[in-house]
């Protein structure tokens, strides 16, 4: 992580409050190479130290992470996949992103639907990306904001309790994130294939 990262969201933060915050998720959504990693548990550290209130920045966070979510959703149903495509082929670079991470959402959300919606929260890239073929899908907006707000909010919430955990030492976190995803995509696995487990034990016990 950039030094000069940490230290533009340790301003906005510490000079905005929480609408820094609400704005820093929702751009951490629209943008993936700002990472939650930095800017949850610097929050939560802060909150460690009475300067914010948890509840707040739950609030703040989630609400930011549904303001950036709602735009990518606007723009896959306004452009269509092929527009979306062609974007990703002709942009996606300043973003640090390939039209093969578009491919990668789009699979988890014709897999999973709704449950891609929620837990791919949980997962870089695919936590902003698979807004967009929710758009194109044309997925219902209410569900949509539904399963993403819960969430938003529970990796939010978790990223901000273990960054007031650590205290001092929340930096550590970004070492470790990446196995609590790992184990996230484990369980959606693991769920997904119970679920059709059970599926399938029904309809033979109908046959």
């Amino acid at each position: 992580m950039f030094d000069w990262v940490a230290q533009w969201v340790t301003g906005v933060i510490e000079t905005l409050g929480y609408p820094g915050l609400t704005v820093l998720v929702a751009l951490e959504n629209i943008f993936p190479p700002i990472p939650s990693e930095l800017i949850l548990p610097l929050a939560g550290f802060l909150t460690g130290q009475d300067r914010f209130s948890f509840p707040l920045v739950l609030v703040a966070t989630t609400l930011g992470s549904l303001l950036g979510a709602l735009l990518l959703y606007a723009i896959g149903m306004a452009a269509g996949q092929r527009g979306i495509r062609r974007v990703f082929e002709r942009y996606g670079h300043w973003a640090l992103l390939t039209s093969d991470d578009l491919t990668r959402s789009e699979a988890w959300f014709d897999r999973y639907g709704p449950v891609a919606v929620f837990f791919g929260r949980l997962v870089p890239v695919v936590r902003s990306l698979v807004s967009i073929p929710a758009g194109y899908r044309r997925m219902p907006l209410g569900q949509f904001l539904l399963l993403t707000g819960f969430g938003s909010a529970l990796w939010n919430g978790t990223l901000v309790s273990l960054g007031w955990a650590l205290g001092e030492n929340w930096r550590q976190i970004e070492r470790y994130v990446g196995w609590l995803q790992y184990l996230v995509i484990a369980a959606v696995a693991f769920l997904i294939l119970r679920f059709v487990w059970q599926r399938r034990r029904r309809v033979m016990g109908r046959g």
